[in-house]
């Protein structure tokens, strides 16, 4: 039997999102954070978990300021950002480079699909998207803002520009917003009806929980309820959630921590001949390198675990920051290299 004869075309001619475990002394390829909590209180495995998540809504809501009945939650972005596409459809548009997994899920469901480049600052281009918005008709725009893995917040203006043009929902996923001076959109979801917010911590120390939340006006978010998968967010990860959620003070100091290793870690990579790196607003690092293949190839040589964009971003390479010694480390391996 040829199974792949029973496989749907659009699936046929997908590739499966690479997540990689690289052996490596230092890692700093995949945006996690260098800080996060070992604490589990008591939990009742033989039950099934709170299918709402009630109370680990009710103090996430607490802490955006929103209603409870505003969010909904989910096993990370990734599971939201399903179910989004599986209730409106497409056509969906997002801008490139970004994260992979707009078009990746678009394409699994059968969607269409449009990625629309960047300008050369790395912001939108409002023109294209105008232009795209009224040809295609988008049902559903998500816009990465810090975007990854460009690392820089779009312009506030220009999000607003494409929330009041289109017809359909403007996601704005603010995975990284954390470490982001940028005020967030949450303060707009009652002025536009369309605009749905995503939140995850995963960027923030809790990448092993997968939790993320989307956060919208409740007609949207009782139609992307309907095709939630129920249990769908497991006892153990909505304890430890809550924990952390309830230790904020604590939390807030790793993103603090992690901001102020990002700007000593700029500034050093500003100082090194040989690559150009760029500004951000996440908790990462984009920088140009001549022949990064290579670079990225002699950094793991030596135990250094980055990121390689050069497949998406000529001569690019992404690197997370770590803790001081992460950095430094990756630091002198990469003067040696180069």
């Amino acid at each position: 039997m040829d199974i792949k004869k029973l496989v749907k075309p659009n699936i046929r001619s997908l590739r499966a999102y690479q997540a990689e475990e690289i052996p490596c002394r230092v890692k700093l390829d995949a945006n996690e954070s260098p800080y996060g909590l070992k604490v589990l209180r008591s939990v009742k495995t033989n039950k099934y978990p709170d299918p709402e998540a009630k109370e680990l809504r009710r103090l996430v809501a607490k802490e955006l300021k929103v209603k409870t009945e505003n969010i909904l939650h989910g096993n990370g972005s990734d599971e939201i950002i399903y179910y989004l596409i599986t209730t409106f459809g497409g056509p969906v548009l997002y801008p490139v480079p970004t994260f992979s997994m707009y078009g990746i899920i678009s394409q699994s469901l059968g969607e269409k699909k449009s990625g629309i480049p960047l300008d050369e600052k790395f912001d939108l281009d409002t023109d294209r998207f105008t232009e795209a918005i009224k040809k295609k008709k988008p049902k559903l725009i998500f816009l990465s803002s810090p975007n990854n893995p460009t690392g820089n917040s779009f312009s506030s203006e220009r999000i607003l520009e494409i929330i009041e043009q289109s017809k359909g929902l403007v996601v704005v996923d603010e995975a990284y917003q954390p470490f982001s001076d940028r005020r967030s959109f949450l303060p707009l979801l009652k002025k536009y009806k369309n605009l749905v917010i995503l939140r995850t911590l995963s960027k923030v120390g809790f990448a092993g929980l997968r939790v993320g939340f989307m956060i919208a006006d409740t007609d949207i978010i009782d139609e992307v309820n309907k095709v939630r998968l129920p249990f769908n967010l497991n006892s153990l990860s909505q304890q430890v959630a809550l924990n952390a959620l309830q230790d904020i003070k604590r939390m807030q100091s790793y993103i603090s921590a992690v901001k102020s290793e990002r700007k000593g870690l700029f500034k050093e990579m500003e100082k090194t001949a040989g690559i150009t790196p760029y500004t951000s607003d996440a908790n990462f690092i984009l920088f140009k390198a001549r022949d990064a293949e290579k670079i990225y190839q002699k950094l793991l040589q030596r135990g250094i675990l980055i990121r390689n964009m050069s497949g998406s971003m000529k001569n690019c390479l992404r690197v997370s920051v770590g803790t001081l010694k992460d950095n430094t480390a990756f630091l002198k391996a990469l003067k040696q290299v180069l």
